[in-house]
């Protein structure tokens, strides 16, 4: 029988919640299986309410699910929020001697003395979110060996590790012993290994695996964690994170380091990318090649800092005024963002542009479980630099006018090439001008890059039934719901597919006017108020999304809400 379970850790902030829900995946990948996981957490240290989802399949999945099978619930606004989404043989872990008058219809109740048990087989009762791990893993008849070896792989070797262990156990044996005729059965597989990263680390692995050797961010929710990793590889890579005062200063670091030499990027989200308009703009008319990394989260201003949205595609279209050419990817999965990642800095290279990655707080912080990925499929392209051998170094010009529009880069310093460029428009030389004819010819310059760009753009990912009735289209972290939505109204006899964007601008107007044009009913599927890809699609191609559904709570999509939200509409 296939294996689609959900797991649910709820409670307050500084009660473990995302400790006990990575340490749930990490067991379950380490397993053979398949694993998907998000959290949902407030803009604050302790308190409110928060919860980490894992679901575990024997199946790729890449979308999470409304429906809960195991709940750990560390307070009673766990219980009563989530006790609605628990299946019919689903499970609800709490600790009975803390949290009274549990009661409902959804759900088993298994109590089990957490805080008790702690103190007794470990000496802290600070381990009861531990020894509710344990109870889940009992739940399902899992291995506690595996468990036992995420443990000591994370707290380490020792007492700390030790202490966990005797927690885990203590809720394991719990459970077993006290509530057996409740138990369901997940066994491990034998799979191959896989990772299990966050959208993050994967695009930060993607920059070390690209040559990136300077970062510069200020930490902004939910782009910090690209910051700590590449501050944790810093030494091992022989890379540079520099923790900037603020976001104009952080680009202008990497701005910097680009134009000396070296691979650069720098990473925010909403607000801080709006400081960083001016310094795309020096990208843009000094030719400078820079990665910049947008974790969406919903505005404007502070608006909901650790939610997710969709709402800064418009804005990135368009950050900074003037005519220049930009590239605009989303990736769709986790795996897409290291690859995403790589292409981003060959492309900066080969057309000295900004690069501009679109992810958000969904993608950016939940976890998956990837294939191990093939680093000699990563290849680097420095574009076209000028070589002193084939090129006399004394008539270098770094805004030299070219057919293709893309000028032999020399770097400073590193030869006898003299560099110059400048914020105001410049001759080829790069000397400041304001003849109209040197404005001319640069600014077609510049635009002309983008020609052979629009060639390098790829297709959108199409799936689902040919000559569909109704075609899904969505961009960025929305592909798995969209895809899994596809799959579920499939099953029901509908004639459905999707269009799916990763790759936003240059936009591929062709490919997608000719996927949609025929297909009666089409819907925009995004998180955000307006439909932006819509109205890109509209103004690329003059073709009007039918419908629209959007969602802009700053919570993701899941596949039902998707399938159902159709159904409502009539597909």
């Amino acid at each position: 029988m296939p294996i689609d379970f959900n797991f649910m850790v709820g409670g307050e902030a500084g009660q473990g919640v995302q400790s006990v829900g990575f340490l749930l995946a990490k067991v379950f990948a380490r397993g053979g299986y398949h694993i998907f996981a998000d959290q949902d957490y407030e803009s604050r240290i302790r308190g409110g309410h928060n919860f980490f989802r894992v679901r575990v399949s024997d199946h790729k999945v890449n979308a999470i699910a409304e429906d809960v099978d195991i709940l750990i619930a560390f307070n009673m606004a766990s219980i009563e929020l989530h006790q609605p989404k628990m299946v019919t043989q689903g499970i609800i872990i709490f600790d009975g001697e803390k949290i009274k008058g549990v009661s409902g219809n959804n759900g088993s109740l298994v109590s089990v003395p957490l805080e008790k048990l702690a103190e007794e087989k470990a000496g802290d009762k600070l381990m009861l979110n531990t020894v509710a791990l344990g109870a889940a893993l009992a739940a399902v008849n899992y291995d506690l060996d595996m468990l036992n070896t995420v443990l000591t792989d994370h707290f380490g070797k020792g007492e700390v590790g030790d202490k966990n262990i005797a927690a885990a156990k203590a809720g394991y044996d719990y459970v077993r012993s006290e509530h057996n005729g409740n138990l369901r059965k997940i066994k491990p597989l034998s799979e191959p290994k896989r990772m299990l990263l966050t959208g993050n680390e994967a695009i930060s692995l993607g920059a070390i695996a690209a040559g990136c050797k300077f970062m510069a961010a200020y930490p902004m929710t939910p782009a910090s964690s690209i910051m700590e990793y590449m501050a944790a590889k810093s030494k091992e890579f022989d890379l540079v994170m520099v923790h900037a005062e603020d976001e104009i200063a952080a680009i202008n670091m990497a701005i910097g380091a680009a134009y000396a030499g070296v691979r650069a990027m720098t990473a925010t989200s909403g607000s801080g990318l709006c400081l960083m308009v001016e310094g795309i703009g020096l990208a843009g008319i000094t030719e400078t090649p820079i990665v910049i990394i947008d974790g969406q989260r919903p505005g404007p201003a502070v608006g909901l800092p650790t939610r997710t949205e969709q709402g800064d595609l418009q804005f990135v279209l368009h950050a900074h005024h003037g005519d220049f050419p930009r590239a605009i990817l989303a990736p769709a999965t986790i795996e897409d963002a290291f690859w995403a990642t790589v292409k981003a800095f060959n492309w900066a290279d080969r057309y000295q542009l900004p690069v501009i990655v679109l992810t958000d707080q969904h993608l950016a912080s939940s976890h998956a479980t990837v294939d191990p990925i093939d680093l000699s499929k990563v290849t680097i392209d420095r574009g076209m630099l000028f070589s002193e051998k084939e090129d006399d170094p004394s008539e270098y010009m770094r805004h030299r006018v070219t057919k293709s529009g893309i000028s032999p880069r020399a770097f400073p310093g590193l030869g006898q090439a003299l560099v110059v460029t400048d914020c105001d428009e410049h001759d080829e030389e790069g000397h400041l001008t304001e003849d109209a004819g040197e404005r001319t010819a640069q600014v077609q310059k510049r635009l002309r890059k983008i020609l052979p760009l629009k060639k390098e753009i790829g297709k959108p990912h199409k799936y689902g039934s040919r000559g569909a009735e109704t075609t899904l289209i969505g961009w960025g972290s929305t592909y798995g719901a969209i895809h899994e939505a596809v799959d579920m109204l499939r099953r029901e006899d509908v004639r459905i597919n999707m269009l799916h964007l990763s790759e936003l601008w240059p936009f591929p107007a062709k490919a997608v006017a000719d996927a949609v044009s025929k297909t009666p009913n089409t819907y925009a599927i995004e998180n955000n108020a307006t439909g932006q890809l819509a109205r890109l699609i509209k103004a690329e191609t003059g073709y009007d999304v039918s419908h629209r559904i959007l969602k802009y709570d700053g919570r993701p999509f899941t596949p039902a809400y998707i399938a159902q939200a159709v159904k409502k509409e009539g597909c």
